[in-house]
């Protein structure tokens, strides 16, 4: 049953974003607006497109978040991969999606300093640069 559960929700996700699924969508709702004169515009004619509305909606959520967890699975592993592959990337960083939003906030803040630090060196290298320009004119 997963199995083909994944099979419909990769399908259903796909089909979604495609340009047939957006003009279905349209016709759907042309042909419910065409059809409000000989319903008079009740409410039962607004319910319909309502109930079908919300309905598809709320089906495909799950269908679709069913895709994205898989692919966002899919990615960590070939990215822990890549990780545990290459010979000075730190192993620490494979299962990094895993941590708590205080260690992942921690770990931000530690990248954020080693950015200022390289910063800071590219420029004191491009002052440097500068003054030797300057003094050899």
């Amino acid at each position: 049953m997963q199995e083909h559960f994944r099979k419909i929700s990769h399908w259903v996700s796909n089909w979604v974003g495609t340009p047939t699924a957006f003009a279905v969508s349209v016709l759907g709702i042309v042909l419910w607006a065409f059809v409000g004169p000989y319903f008079k515009f009740s409410d039962t004619w607004q319910l319909v497109i309502n109930t079908t509305t919300t309905i598809i909606t709320f089906l495909i959520v799950f269908l679709i978040q069913n895709t994205q967890n898989r692919d966002a699975r899919a990615l960590h592993l070939k990215l822990d991969e890549l990780i545990f592959a290459t010979v000075d990337a730190r192993n620490e960083f494979i299962e990094t999606e895993n941590l708590t939003d205080a260690e992942l906030e921690k770990l931000r803040a530690k990248f954020i300093n080693i950015q200022k630090v390289a910063v800071e060196k590219i420029e004191k290298i491009e002052q440097h640069k500068a003054n030797r320009r300057h003094r050899n004119r």
